[in-house]
């Protein structure tokens, strides 16, 4: 399956503007992309990558005055497979946990594990650890907070969205990550692209979180991908960063003001393109 991705976003800068933009699709990707990703700014500008602590593709840009317009646009070739399943997958004692990991057992600016330490252990402490005790997190927190695109917040941490139910996808991801360190499960937060691939199409197309868990399957310890927003295995994730939460990988990290003036990314398999899908760039 080939997927075609990408974005193009017009922000208004008062002055000249010093950004760093985690928009390019993670390394892990390189060798299945197909074509591109090309990026261009408009009006064109100094740019340059470098890769985090988390090992993420940053792009530092030097926007003008006024109007600056960041559009890439690419194809990835795709198993066509949905997220692995692997419900024996068992959790891994702390003891033998890579030390990679370990950050990833404790609280973050989103993730307050102090505070929600005693809840998750009387909502999930008597189901048997690993693989089901995981996707009992995803569905409570599935099912208790309620999708609402018009009430999105970059301060809304996990607490906020335990007691107000209602949230976008970073804050579903922010709810379930909380719950499974409170539990000793390492959780990391994911941004990338997620097309409408084999599901009816719900929601306008945006980036999309998602979370990663920690767990020891048949084949040995390994990431696993799971979706408290949508709570069903998908097809065609393209990781784009990692982090510890959304403070961790903002899309644009503006270092002055901006007004963001238009916003459009796009997902899909390209056997079924839209209609309105225009030529690779």
């Amino acid at each position: 399956m080939q997927i075609r991705f990408g974005y193009e976003i017009t922000m208004t800068c008062v002055g000249a503007t010093e950004m760093v933009c985690l928009l390019n699709v993670h390394d892990d990707h390189t060798g299945s992309l197909s074509t591109g990703p090309h990026f261009t700014t408009a009006p064109s500008t100094l740019t340059r990558t470098y890769n985090d602590l988390f090992g993420n593709v940053c792009r530092r840009i030097r926007a003008p005055a006024g109007d600056i317009t960041l559009r890439s646009d690419g194809v990835i070739e795709d198993d066509g497979e949905p997220d692995p399943f692997e419900p024996a997958a068992r959790e891994v004692p702390i003891g033998d946990l890579p030390d990679a990991a370990l950050v990833y057992l404790m609280g973050s600016r989103y993730c307050e594990t102090d505070k929600l330490s005693q809840t998750a252990w009387d909502l999930f402490g008597k189901i048997a650890p690993g693989w089901g005790r995981v996707q009992a997190i995803c569905d409570f927190v599935n099912r208790q907070i309620s999708f609402d695109y018009m009430n999105a917040s970059s301060t809304r941490g996990a607490v906020e969205v335990f007691h107000g139910r209602i949230g976008v996808c970073r804050d579903y991801a922010h709810l379930a990550i909380t719950f499974c360190r409170c539990m000793n499960i390492p959780a990391r937060y994911i941004n990338g692209h997620l097309g409408d691939i084999g599901v009816p199409v719900v929601d306008p197309m945006d980036f999309s979180a998602w979370i990663e868990v920690w767990l020891e399957g048949p084949q040995g310890a390994r990431w696993y991908t799971f979706d408290p927003r949508n709570n069903i295995r998908r097809i065609g994730r393209i990781v784009v960063a990692r982090g510890r939460d959304a403070a961790d990988i903002p899309l644009v990290n503006s270092f002055g003001p901006h007004v963001l003036k238009a916003f459009t990314v796009w997902t899909y398999d390209l056997a079924h393109a839209p209609a309105s899908a225009a030529a690779l760039g």
